[in-house]
């Protein structure tokens, strides 16, 4: 099964907008793909790790490893293309 994981921050307004992207897609891809939420203010260890510099970030991993990742807001439909390649 496929993770995403969202690096986000409650000050960011694209993290803001693209929140209920993430959590409809969340639902509708359910049992195809795990989705992790990363605050990188609260958990700045993991997001140091990640290497993340800019937010949104969206990691997609496969038994662990990092496979692809994007930065920046995008429609519900471009995202979901984005996941459903990786599938």
């Amino acid at each position: 099964m496929l993770k995403l994981i969202d690096f986000w921050a409650e000050w960011c307004p694209p993290c803001k907008l693209m929140t209920p992207i993430v959590e409809e897609l969340s639902r509708e891809l359910k049992g195809k793909i795990e989705v992790a939420s990363v605050n990188v203010d609260k958990d700045q260890e993991k997001a140091s790790k990640y290497g993340i510099f800019s937010i949104p970030t969206f990691v997609l991993e496969k038994d662990g490893e990092e496979i692809v990742r994007t930065t920046g807001a995008r429609s519900k439909e471009a995202l979901k293309e984005w996941m459903e390649k990786y599938l």
